[in-house]
């Protein structure tokens, strides 16, 4: 698509009219008339009518064959920015399609912004969003981020750096998303040429040298591929494909190559019309040179994200030279070229936006993208966890069914379980990865099957699993399980976690937690008051030391002969003496029977129990959800029992639980402290490490009730490397 060539309106109007009915045509013309009025008096940098722009806009538009509404916007996309129509005019003069249109790719304007990075970012977030309800928002301001490239060589070079950085962080990666690759080469190229003209330039003279042999090269071999498939009448088109510079760029820089030891500088592109002639194409081409072990991959089986399908083989040439070959139908190459632009393109009497199920669903993963970062704090995180999720290289891995799941590079198993869906991710207490234990930081590749295994009695996910978790879904689904507890649990809890950080460090906790220093840091990390800011440190939205840290900033300096000293609680307390004469459960309508806690399930108060009438041995009591009284033969001897709710009787229990985490030096003393930190008797412990370093705790504790048990599981969620705790049944 690279064009230096300016176009007028007529020639614009004039390629539209070869695809646009009259009436659809007479629309996009009034637009260009309303835009020529619109910026009548307004000049660019370069010192051209300001018209032009849009024109150009448009043009790459309709060189994409996109419907009449498109391009129409892509005439009008900086009226309601740059002067004074309003949206309201815009929806008058033609319609709220073209309003809607024009609105998505417009700037936010008349807003104070902090900062130029704060204000970008609230744009792209507008944008996005739009984006999501719209797909041809993202055309249009694609059209015009690439015509603007075209002519970045009028400003300034410090904004020339700006614009190409954007442009390679976010414009060129969504092109490639997309599938629209006659764009996204070159905003690449344009990008490179901007921020490192000398390697640009230093390329562009190395392809040159070689080319008249390397496009001879070409020929030969494709005539040996053309004869080879007239012997069996396959009919195709045949080009050398041509290598673009950024792309060549990367693999020097990112696998430290030089120029000559690039393998694909030599590629041919086979089109043909069917998916038959594709394998049988392939087969003649492996038949005809030996193909290079590893450099197969069959996109048409399982085709990119972005729609792109072709079949990609590299095979040792005639002359002994790695040669890459590409093969795929029309319809497929047009996809390759134009990607998500391809879908809507123009056709006569259909609508403007076509009913089409299959493209709704592969563009369901960008929605789902968008809307996960709506719990994004600011715009800024915003485009952050995008960058991460949208732009990141992919690894593809597959569930125990065959489903392909899409994933950032650096994906564990959390972020696999997260995407399928939120529940599994919450009750998430192991995966397995082609049927081996692997570790929750195991780090996913593409072909990997991932299961993940869950556990109903799991305690939900740990605050750990937020450093682990790559993906801001993942991490914002974690967050949002920790903020759902109750809001006044999270603030008790956050000041707690906050005073002992300060007491750790010893500061007066009355001069820190001062009204003025609370609110200064309330301020800092944008908290509309001091609960809410202890509430997201209960929840670990932030750590209690990024707060600390900033309540000490003011005192530190008086401290500084001080060293900071780690407390370690090493409390030492007598074992509690469980009671048994009184087991703290009453029998409906039954008075001095022989109660015993059953060890299978080992209920606590607070659990739901029912009673079992044994043979000799009085009443067994059971947790209600426990596999051994669920029997024909137990239904018949079931009880109704309730916990006595006398906070006199300082009964205790037994409950067994598992701890899972990573296996380091010093992770049981860390686990055993944080228990006794809870006050709470250990009878038991045991615990293993497998060879992938997976260690895995068995312990016994005595407690009062269930909300004891869930004190001391939050306090062993939060040593580090601990991913799961749950409790046992026998």
């Amino acid at each position: 698509m690279a064009n230096e060539q300016v176009l007028t309106a007529e020639q614009v109007l004039e390629k539209a009219r070869t695809y646009l009915t009259d009436k659809d045509a007479e629309i996009v013309k009034r637009a260009y008339e309303f835009a020529y009025e619109a910026h009548r008096e307004q000049y660019r940098k370069s010192g051209e009518p300001y018209i032009i722009h849009p024109i150009q806009v448009a043009g790459i538009l309709v060189d994409l064959k996109m419907d009449p509404a498109t391009v129409s916007a892509g005439f009008l996309h900086d009226v309601v920015e740059d002067t004074d129509v309003t949206l309201e005019d815009m929806e008058k003069a033609f319609n709220q399609e073209i309003a809607m249109l024009v609105d998505g790719v417009t700037k936010l304007g008349k807003i104070k912004y902090k900062s130029h990075e704060e204000q970008q970012a609230e744009n792209h977030r507008k944008m996005f969003v739009a984006m999501a309800k719209d797909i041809r928002v993202i055309l249009i301001k694609l059209a015009d981020r690439l015509h603007n490239m075209r002519t970045l060589k009028h400003l300034p070079l410090e904004k020339q750096q700006r614009i190409a950085t954007e442009t390679l962080e976010i414009f060129a990666p969504l092109a490639h998303r997309l599938g629209i690759n006659t764009i996204k080469w070159e905003l690449e190229d344009t990008s490179l040429r901007y921020l490192n003209p000398q390697q640009y330039y230093r390329i562009v003279n190395l392809m040159k040298r070689k080319r008249a042999e390397r496009e001879e090269y070409l020929e030969t071999v494709m005539k040996d591929i053309r004869d080879k498939l007239d012997d069996v009448s396959i009919h195709s088109d045949m080009s050398g494909r041509p290598k673009h510079i950024y792309s060549i760029y990367r693999k020097m820089a990112v696998q430290n190559k030089q120029f000559n030891e690039i393998y694909d500088l030599l590629a041919v592109r086979v089109v043909v019309n069917s998916i038959k002639d594709c394998y049988a194409v392939l087969g003649i081409i492996h038949t005809c040179w030996k193909p290079m072990p590893g450099r197969f991959k069959d996109y048409i089986a399982m085709p990119k994200a972005n729609l792109y399908q072709s079949l990609h083989t590299t095979v040792i040439g005639p002359k002994g030279d790695p040669l890459e070959v590409q093969i795929r139908t029309k319809e497929m190459h047009r996809i390759a070229e134009y990607g998500i632009a391809a879908h809507w393109a123009y056709k006569e009497g259909a609508e403007a936006a076509p009913e089409n199920a299959p493209l709704e669903k592969k563009l369901a993963w960008f929605r789902q993208i968008v809307e996960w970062q709506k719990d994004a704090s600011n715009a800024e995180e915003f485009m952050e966890s995008l960058k991460i999720d949208l732009f990141s290289d992919m690894v593809f891995v597959f569930t125990p069914k065959g489903d392909v799941i899409e994933l950032p590079l650096g994906s564990v198993p959390i972020d696999f379980a997260y995407r399928i869906h939120s529940e599994i991710g919450s009750k998430t207490i192991g995966a397995k990865i082609n049927g081996k234990m692997v570790p929750l930081d195991y780090k996913l590749k593409t072909g990997d099957i991932v299961e993940i295994l869950t556990s109903k009695h799991s305690y939900g996910p740990s605050q750990d699993w937020v450093k682990l978790a790559q993906t801001s879904h993942a991490k914002n689904k974690i967050r949002q399980f920790f903020k759902k507890q109750r809001r006044e649990e999270n603030i008790e809890k956050g000041k707690e976690l906050i005073e002992k950080e300060l007491r750790n460090l010893d500061y007066d906790l009355k001069e820190v937690l001062s009204a003025d220093n609370l609110k200064r840091v309330a301020d800092k990390f944008n908290f509309p008051n001091d609960e809410e800011m202890y509430a997201a440190v209960g929840y670990n939205g932030i750590t209690a030391a990024q707060i600390v840290t900033r309540l000490t900033d003011k005192f530190r300096k008086k401290r500084e002969e001080e060293q900071l000293l780690e407390e370690t609680m090493t409390e030492v307390r007598k074992p509690m003496k469980i009671r048994r004469r009184d087991s703290g459960i009453k029998v409906s309508g039954v008075d001095n029977l022989l109660i015993r806690v059953s060890k299978c399930c080992n209920p606590v108060p607070g659990d739901d129990i029912v009673g079992y009438i044994t043979k000799g041995r009085g009443v067994s009591i059971h947790r209600s959800d426990c596999v051994n009284i669920h029997t024909e033969e137990a239904k018949e001897r079931l009880l109704d029992v309730e916990w006595e709710n006398d906070p006199q009787k300082e009964l205790e229990y037994n409950v067994d639980i598992e701890i899972s985490g990573y296996d380091r030096r010093g992770l049981l003393n860390e686990v055993l402290q944080a228990v006794n930190e809870t006050k709470t008797y250990i009878s038991a412990v045991s615990g293993r490490s497998d060879r992938n370093k997976m260690a895995t705790i068995h312990m016994s504790i005595s407690i009062q009730n269930v909300h004891h048990l869930q004190k001391v599981v939050e306090r062993i969620k939060r040593v580090h490397d601990i991913y799961a705790v749950r409790r046992l049944m026998h």
